[in-house]
């Protein structure tokens, strides 16, 4: 989080550089704006590219940080045994349907 925070102040920094640059160069308006919007995406391709990729390392490990494999297991081992509660109930009725036409028939009899 940290890495992202600098990023954006040291993007929101050149995007306020640049807009004064230009606003003194005499650009005004929404121009200023546009200009300015140009310039610091740029200039921060350029020069921030270090900030850029530190902000990518930190993403990719809390990425893989959420990705434990005790998180997984714990997921599989639930959907495990999900499963074999209803196959348990799935198979249940079909024991039971064949005693109950077995009554069935030995009431009609």
């Amino acid at each position: 989080m940290r890495s992202w925070l600098t990023y954006t102040a040291a993007r929101l920094g050149l995007f306020a550089a640049a807009f004064g640059i230009v606003y003194l160069f005499g650009a005004r308006s929404w121009i200023a704006l546009v200009l300015a919007w140009l310039i610091s995406g740029l200039a921060s391709y350029v020069l921030l590219s270090k900030l850029r990729d530190r902000m990518s390392a930190a993403t990719v490990e809390r990425l893989d940080r959420r990705r434990s494999p005790g998180v997984g297991e714990r997921l599989s081992s639930g959907a495990a045994r999900e499963d074999g509660a209803e196959g348990e109930t799935g198979a249940a009725p079909a024991e039971g349907g064949g005693e109950g036409q077995a009554r069935a028939s030995a009431g009609d009899a």
